[in-house]
C-alpha cells in the first residue's frame, strides 16, 4: 500500500528545508486568513455591508498561495537536481547492470515525475494538518455541535483516499514498467537501426514499438480514469459532510437557538476543513507516478556495485604492469598479465571477444578487477578519478554530443583554449574534411574516430598525461588515414606510455612491445619486446 509520507523522499527534501518551512508558515497564515475571511464575510452579509478588510484578506490569501507555489517548486527543483546527480554518479561510478533505456527513463521522466510530489503533495500535506485543526478549534468555540459533525466526518476523506490509493498503486507501477519497456526498446531500435534497415526489418520494429506504445497509452488512460473517479468520490464525501453541517445549523437557525451571523460563519468555514484533505488526496494520486519512479530510483541507488575507486592522488608513472587480472562481465575474462614499458608503444593483440576492451576499462577505473592487481612504477594502484586525470583515452565507439566539432574535441579538456583545440584537430587531420564550427552530428564513423584521437592529443598537449589508452584506434579508417594516425606515435604521443588494442597489421608492425592475448591454455600472454 502506498504510504502517505515516504521517509526516503522526505530525507531527500531536507536539502531544501527552508522552502518547506516557508510552505508550512504560509499554510498557517492561510488558515488564519480562512478564519478571518469567513468571519468578515458572515458579518458583512448579516449587516448588509461590504467590509473593506475583506478585500485585503482575500488579496493576502492569494499572495500566500502564490508564495507557497513558488517555494514548493523551488524545493522540487532542488530535490530533483540532487536525485538526478546521485543516479548519474552511481551509473558512472559503478556501471550497474541495467538497460540503458531504463536508466534514461529514470533520470528524465522518472525524476521529473517527482514534481507533483514535492511541489504539490508535500505542501498540501502540511495544509491538511494545519487548516483542519485550526478550523475545528474555531468551530469548537463558535458551535460545538458542528465541530463534532466535522470531527466525525473528516476522517472519511483520507479513508476513501487510502482505499483508492491501494487500488491505483499497482496500476501505476505497471504503467511505469510499460514506460521502461518502451524506452528500452526504442533505444535499442534506434541504436540498431542501420542493421535493421540493411536486413529489411525496420518496419517490423516500427509495428513492435506501436504495440508497446499502445499498451503504455491504455495504462496511462486507465490511471487517469481512476484519478478522475477518485476526485469525484472525495468531492461527494466532502459535499455530504458539509450538507450534514448545513442541515444541523439550518434546523437550529429556524428554531432560533443559533444567531444568524454565527450560522453563516459556520457554513462558510466548514468547507475549509475538508478542502485541504480533498486537495491532498488529488495531489497524492497525481504524485503516484513520481512515487513509483522513486522506488526505481532508490532501488538503483541501493543496488550493489563496485567499490568506490578514488585512486588516491596517484597518477600513472613509469611502467604499467598487469598481474593476473580478471574482469567480471557476463562471463569472467582473463586472467591477463603483461608489462607496458614506460614511454613505449605496447600493443595488445588477440581475437575478438577475448576481453581486450574490458582490460582497458580496468586500466581506466571504469570497472574493478575481479582479481589480480595493477602496478604503476612498481606500486600497486587502484585506478580512479585521480588516476584518470593522467590518462588519455580513445574508445572503440566515439560518443559525440549535440554541438560543433570543436566543442566535441574540447570535451577532453573543458577549459581548453581555441588554439589548442585547433592544434589537436590539425594533428589528426580533422580540419581536412570539416570546419571546426560545423555540427558534429553529420560526421562518419571514420571522422568520429579522428575526433576521439584529437581528444587524446588535446589531453596530452594540455595536461601532459603520461598514459594513453587506444582501443582499436585505426578501426573505420582507410589506409592513408591509418598511416596519419600511426604518425601521431612519432609526434604528439612520442614519449608517452601507450597501450593499444588492435587487429590491424600496421599498428602491430609499429609496436615496441607486442602482447599476444590468446584464450588457449598453455599459450603465453606476454611476449618479449619487439626490437625497434
Amino acid at each position: 500500500m502506498p504510504r502517505p509520507l515516504d521517509p526516503r523522499l522526505v530525507r531527500e527534501a531536507r536539502a531544501t528545508a527552508p522552502y518547506l518551512v516557508a510552505c508550512a508558515v504560509s499554510g498557517g497564515l492561510a488558515a488564519a486568513c480562512a478564519l478571518a475571511q469567513a468571519a468578515l464575510l458572515a458579518h458583512g452579509i448579516a449587516a448588509l455591508t461590504v467590509p473593506l478588510a475583506l478585500a485585503g484578506v482575500v488579496a493576502f490569501r492569494g499572495l500566500l498561495v502564490w508564495g507557497q507555489q513558488v517555494a514548493a517548486h523551488r524545493s522540487a527543483a532542488g530535490v530533483k537536481a540532487q536525485l538526478r546527480a546521485r543516479v548519474l554518479e552511481k551509473v558512472v561510478r559503478d556501471r550497474p547492470d541495467r538497460p540503458s533505456g531504463e536508466i534514461t527513463a529514470l533520470v528524465t521522466r522518472g525524476v521529473d515525475a517527482l514534481d507533483p510530489y514535492f511541489a504539490g503533495y508535500l505542501p498540501q500535506l502540511a495544509l491538511s494538518v494545519i487548516v483542519p485543526v485550526t478550523v475545528l478549534a474555531a468551530l469548537a468555540v463558535t458551535d460545538p455541535r458542528s465541530a463534532v459533525i466535522v470531527a466525525v466526518t473528516l476522517p472519511l476523506i483520507p479513508m476513501f483516499g487510502a482505499l483508492i490509493g491501494l487500488y491505483t498503486a499497482g496500476r501505476t507501477r505497471r504503467r511505469w514498467r510499460s514506460l521502461e519497456v518502451l524506452a528500452g526498446h526504442f533505444t535499442d531500435v534506434v541504436t540498431g537501426l542501420p542493421t535493421l534497415k540493411a536486413f529489411g526489418r525496420a518496419r517490423a520494429q516500427a509495428a513492435q514499438i506501436e504495440r508497446i506504445t499502445g499498451e503504455h497509452r491504455r495504462a496511462t488512460m486507465g490511471t487517469l480514469r481512476i484519478a478522475f473517479l477518485s476526485a469525484l468520490v472525495l468531492e461527494i464525501a466532502a459535499t455530504l459532510s458539509v450538507a450534514l453541517v448545513a442541515v444541523s445549523i439550518g434546523l437550529r437557525l429556524v428554531s432560533g437557538s443559533v444567531p444568524f451571523e454565527t450560522a453563516l460563519f459556520v457554513l462558510i468555514l466548514a468547507p475549509e476543513a475538508y478542502l485541504p484533505l480533498r486537495a491532498a488526496g488529488a495531489q497524492f494520486h497525481a504524485a503516484q507516478d513520481g512515487v513509483a519512479a522513486a522506488e526505481k530510483i532508490f532501488a538503483a541507488l541501493d543496488a550493489p556495485g563496485g567499490p568506490v575507486r578514488t585512486g588516491g592522488s596517484s597518477r600513472p608513472a613509469g611502467e604499467i604492469r598487469v598481474e593476473d587480472v580478471t574482469v567480471a562481465r557476463r562471463d569472467v575474462v582473463g586472467p591477463f598479465s603483461f608489462t607496458a614499458p614506460a614511454g613505449r608503444l605496447t600493443v595488445l593483440a588477440g581475437p575478438s571477444g577475448l576481453g581486450k576492451s574490458s582490460l582497458l576499462d580496468v586500466l581506466l577505473g571504469f570497472v574493478p578487477a575481479a582479481s589480480g592487481r595493477v602496478l604503476s612504477g612498481g606500486e600497486q594502484v587502484t585506478p580512479g578519478e585521480a588516476w584518470r586525470q593522467g590518462v588519455a583515452w580513445v574508445p572503440q565507439r566515439t560518443f559525440l554530443i549535440a554541438g560543433t566539432v570543436a566543442e566535441n574535441i574540447a570535451l577532453a579538456v573543458p577549459s581548453a583554449p581555441d588554439d589548442a583545440v585547433r592544434r589537436a584537430a590539425e594533428a589528426v587531420g580533422v580540419t581536412r574534411f570539416t570546419a571546426l564550427d560545423a555540427e558534429a552530428a553529420a560526421l562518419s564513423a571514420g571522422q568520429r574516430q579522428r575526433v576521439a584521437l584529437a581528444r587524446a592529443v588535446l589531453r596530452v598537449d594540455l595536461l601532459g598525461t603520461p598514459l594513453v589508452l587506444l582501443d582499436e584506434p585505426t578501426a573505420h579508417l582507410d589506409p592513408r588515414t591509418e598511416q596519419d594516425v600511426l604518425d601521431l606515435l612519432d609526434g604528439p604521443l612520442r614519449g608517452r606510455t601507450v597501450i593499444a588494442t588492435t587487429h590491424r597489421g600496421a599498428l602491430l608492425d609499429r609496436a615496441d612491445h607486442l602482447v599476444h592475448l590468446d584464450p588457449r591454455p598453455g599459450v603465453p600472454l606476454d611476449t618479449a619486446a619487439v626490437p625497434v
